[in-house]
């Protein structure tokens, strides 16, 4: 039984350790669109790429990643965030990135399409165990149970 314990161990770790490393990145994507460009800029830079509503989806890029990014970074409202940076990830790709190819240097979707995928994964995964939504579950030990039955069949 101790051998089932360990993946779950192992699977935590790697859970926190993406959580940290997207949350770090959107962050500060949130952040730089905040406070370097300004929600101006942001919004100017919107306009000229054709992003409709340009104003309010600068507001929104930047507020569903800077604090997106900070609830990933802690595992607070893992799937939540994790959908709303998906949804961003979309729409950057589909209204900017798409059209340029696969590589960033030429401002294409990889960039966008690994970061969605990352938080697409932790939609599905939730936080693991070591987040603020397993300390704050109701039933912490049913879900170690359940997960422990799914691995044994």
């Amino acid at each position: 039984m101790t051998s089932l314990l360990k993946p779950l161990a192992a699977r935590d770790a790697v859970l926190l350790v993406a959580r940290v490393l997207l949350g770090a990145i959107f962050l500060a994507h949130g952040w730089q669109k905040l406070t370097e460009w300004g929600l101006d800029g942001t919004g100017a830079a919107f306009d000229q790429m054709g992003v409709p509503l340009p104003g309010i989806a600068a507001t929104l890029a930047a507020l569903i990643e800077l604090v997106g990014g900070i609830a990933l970074i802690l595992g607070a409202l893992t799937t939540v965030f994790s959908v709303l940076l998906v949804l961003d990830m979309v729409g950057a790709a589909v209204l900017v990135h798409i059209g340029n190819g696969v590589f960033i240097t030429e401002n294409g979707w990889e960039l966008v399409a690994a970061l969605g995928a990352g938080v697409l994964l932790l939609a599905a995964t939730g936080a693991g165990a070591y987040s603020v939504d397993r300390m704050l579950s109701p039933r912490p030990q049913a879900r170690v149970a359940d997960r422990e039955r799914a691995l044994v069949y």
